[in-house]
């Protein structure tokens, strides 16, 4: 069904006005999972080699949450219990989920109050990694530790001797390691940059260290958990083979740096001889590198499988669709933020100018000349169309563009993977690139398309797809 803006708002007011149903517990609804969401205090700073517990939001009582493990094919029910002073929801970021379940307050959701329980059930389509986070007030919850990695095993995936997830944050920490918290809702992040830490961790830890076997084959799965920072990766002593983006599978290249955006995934294999003794993960930086974690072969351990001399083989993957004349393209005008070319917005139907919108509504962004919302839509797909995003980034700042829902194919010339059949559910917008975001609306709902620099998504960066 085809809602236009006023059904459209009604629909959204029944959502915000609904409750959460609490669990009872049958067979069916039995959870596998549960992940409770409360304050915790957890040591993810060092200060002179003494350990400061820091105060923060997590799942269970860790940063990030415990690793979720399924296969292609498996039902997730997964309980979420509330404990925190704020509704919170988590988002399955990457996973093609039914609708209702995505977990977007206010769109597909109502948010889960404290002391409240919601219950996400779905089924998991594709193999890869993945992640979960909060999607409510995210520029803050997640920034305060609420995420974990969600992996799904798939019967092609490469043979190793060590799968290991690599979940790279960095924090806004104030001198005594706790977070700075009065720099949330900051106007120069969200027009800006977005909010950038000054203190990275790998799994919650400092600089942490991780042992492996002698001639081994090992599989890096690297998470971008930061709300806004671009981490420019580099391996020493090694050359990793990238074998997926985002969980989707491409044809393995080497290459010795990684970007990796918000919320975006790189999967590595590394083949490690006996005749290395270390290696490290740096970020780059414009001085000197910093290093992140470490890697040791350890003899103890014994020696790999036999998995260094497997050759690695793609997946079969389906070929993009061409445009047709029943192809849907949906232009998509990129507009704001600081030093931008934005001069006026429409909000809540009346055009206002940015300072207006800066100092009264805290909105600096904007989609096709309106401030984003989830009553801002892009467009309607029938369910099997063929759509194109036609998207301009006409702003000053890269974005992490994320399509709830799908997986796209990408058209750029900036697109540094070539691979053709490569897919991604977010991709890294340069400055002035104009790029084409490909896919086959085949998840009915109300999907969110957004930037994941968390901050430009609070500020008016976001919007809403239809699949009927």
């Amino acid at each position: 069904m085809n809602l236009n803006r006023r059904q459209f708002t009604k629909g959204l007011g029944l959502i915000l006005g609904a409750t959460v149903i609490p669990i009872r517990s049958s067979a069916n609804t039995r959870p596998d999972f549960t992940l409770r969401a409360a304050q915790s205090a957890n040591s993810i700073y060092k200060k002179e080699k003494s350990e400061v517990l820091t105060n923060l939001w997590t799942f269970n009582k860790k940063t990030p949450g415990p690793t979720l493990q399924f296969n292609v094919g498996d039902r997730a029910k997964i309980s979420l219990d509330n404990k925190l002073p704020q509704e919170t929801s988590i988002h399955w970021h990457g996973v093609r989920v039914k609708n209702s379940m995505d977990g977007v307050v206010g769109l597909t959701q109502p948010g889960v109050k404290k002391g409240e329980q919601f219950l996400y059930d779905f089924e998991i389509p594709d193999a890869g990694t993945y992640w979960y986070h909060s999607h409510n007030k995210a520029w803050e919850q997640v920034a305060r530790g609420l995420y974990g990695p969600l992996i799904v095993n798939g019967p092609e995936d490469p043979k190793v001797d060590h799968d290991l997830v690599l979940m790279i944050d960095d924090w806004q920490l104030d001198g005594v390691g706790q977070i700075r918290e009065q720099t949330f809702g900051s106007l120069h992040d969200w027009a800006h940059a977005g909010r950038i830490g000054n203190w990275v961790t790998v799994n919650g830890m400092p600089s942490p260290s991780y042992r492996l076997k002698d001639n081994s084959r090992v599989r890096l799965r690297l998470i971008n958990a930061a709300n806004a920072r671009v981490f420019d990766l580099n391996f020493t002593n090694v050359k990793p083979r990238t074998i997926a983006l985002d969980g989707y599978p491409v044809d393995p290249f080497e290459s010795p740096d990684l970007t990796i955006g918000p919320s975006q995934r790189v999967d590595v294999i590394l083949d490690l001889s006996d005749k290395l003794p270390e290696f490290a993960l740096q970020i780059i930086t414009r001085t000197t590198p910093i290093t992140i974690a470490r890697f040791l072969l350890d003899k103890s351990l014994g020696q790999g499988g036999g998995a260094l001399n497997e050759e690695l083989i793609t997946p079969i993957r389906p070929q993009p669709p061409d445009a047709s004349s029943t192809s849907l393209k949906i232009p998509v005008h990129m507009q704001g933020g600081a030093m931008g070319n934005l001069k006026s917005a429409n909000l809540n139907g009346i055009m206002t100018p940015l300072r207006d919108l800066a100092q009264k509504h805290r909105k600096v962004w904007a989609f096709n000349g309106s401030v984003g919302g989830y009553d801002h839509m892009l467009g309607t797909a029938r369910r099997g169309q063929f759509v194109i995003l036609d998207i301009q980034n006409d702003t000053r700042w890269p974005h992490a563009m994320h399509l709830h829902g799908h997986h796209f194919w990408i058209n750029s010339r900036l697109n540094p993977v070539k691979d053709p059949l490569s897919k991604r559910d977010t991709y890294l917008m340069q400055p002035g690139e104009n790029a084409e975001f490909r896919f086959v609306a085949d998840n009915p709902g109300l999907w969110l398309f957004h930037c994941h620099m968390l901050e430009h998504h609070a500020a008016g960066m976001g919007a809403v797809i239809e699949v009927t």
